[in-house]
């Protein structure tokens, strides 16, 4: 929670939209789920930058700046659908939803616990090896054959504006004389 804003009281009720004829008798309907208001204390209290981050503030806003991964970005609804035909009650939809949310993340949190860092030694290491290898024995190998085939570059352009060319815009001002006119019928 941000300094300076005042504690508020979240709720969520994951009880059945269907069920409101259960608390006629003017009852509320007991929440499932209540987060406690954060204590005036906890804003007092210094702590190191270490302990201030947490899962729901990230470290990096945007980790994917050039939309790399907009395939990903998947929802609840993208991968269930239930037509009006057949409808589960609304109490399984809401839990079905909060547990498909709750297993993406962790899933991903643990996977990604697990195998980010080897694959991103594993990457670097490729990265390193293949620009090692570009910069010490692609390149130069590429500019010796540049300089030992400079005179056939040279034959190649002289070629090219001798026959080739001359050619080419004779054709293209034969070509040029030529006009098509559409017309409907």
């Amino acid at each position: 929670m941000m300094k300076g804003n005042d504690p508020e009281e979240v709720e969520i009720d994951l009880g059945d939209s269907s069920d409101s004829g259960e608390f006629d008798n003017e009852e509320e309907p007991q929440r499932l789920w209540k987060a406690a208001p954060a204590l005036e204390e906890e804003d007092s209290i210094h702590t190191t930058t270490l302990v201030e981050i947490s899962d729901t503030k990230p470290l990096i806003n945007v980790r994917d700046p050039r939309g790399i991964n907009d395939c990903l970005k998947v929802t609840f609804e993208d991968v269930i659908a239930e037509p009006v035909s057949v409808r589960s009650s609304d109490r399984v939809w809401i839990w079905s939803n909060a547990l498909f949310e709750v297993s993406r993340i962790w899933v991903y949190r643990i996977v990604t616990g697990l195998l980010a860092i080897p694959v991103s030694i594993t990457s670097g290491l490729l990265f390193a090896f293949l620009s090692c290898l570009h910069i010490w024995m692609v390149s130069p190998c590429m500019q010796c054959v540049y300089i030992g085939t400079r005179w056939l570059q040279s034959l190649w352009n002289v070629v090219l504006g001798v026959f080739v060319r001359p050619f080419l815009l004779s054709a293209g001002r034969c070509c040029g004389g030529f006009s098509i006119h559409m017309a409907k019928e």
